[in-house]
């Protein structure tokens, strides 16, 4: 029986599960990630890309978000969706929440670094004056794989 909380977020976490098998190719890890507008059309997409261009801020959340709002023309992105292969670090569950997007989806948990909930939860942090919906455990199995195979192989971090 398919499982209603995840099952609609499955489509979109295999295109952020395209992105991320792109990352290693530069060396990066693979994680992929994608904004998905209020309609449901892919406003951003990004990988990480810290290896590839020497800079720390980029991951892949930090430049879906950055594409997402080129696309909407506009910073907030009230109505939209963060879909993303691991759990967000710290900066990137601050940049959702600074972006005010409405929900966050990701796929395998971080419980080195993990900020939506195993290690901090800044996402729904009380405190903050924007809490998005968090939804975890989307292909989980498929995303945790995915890093698994990286660095265990040939040139893992």
């Amino acid at each position: 029986m398919p499982d209603p909380v995840r099952a609609p977020w499955v489509a979109p976490m295999r295109l952020a599960l395209e992105e991320a098998v792109r990352a290693p190719r530069t060396g990066d890890v693979p994680v992929g990630a994608v904004v998905l507008g209020p309609d449901g059309t892919v406003l951003g997409r990004g990988r990480n890309e810290r290896e590839a261009t020497g800079d720390p801020t980029a991951h892949a959340e930090v430049l879906a978000l950055r594409e997402a709002a080129r696309a909407a023309g506009e910073w907030r992105l009230s109505g939209c969706t963060l879909v993303v292969t691991l759990e967000p670090c710290t900066m990137c569950a601050g940049a959702s929440v600074l972006a005010r997007v409405d929900r966050v989806v990701h796929g395998a948990l971080d419980p080195k670094a993990g900020a939506a909930g195993s290690l901090w939860d800044v996402v729904r942090d009380r405190r903050l004056n924007h809490r998005p919906e968090v939804v975890h455990g989307v292909l989980a199995e498929e995303c945790s794989e995915l890093l698994t195979r990286f660095f265990r192989g040939p040139g893992g971090g």
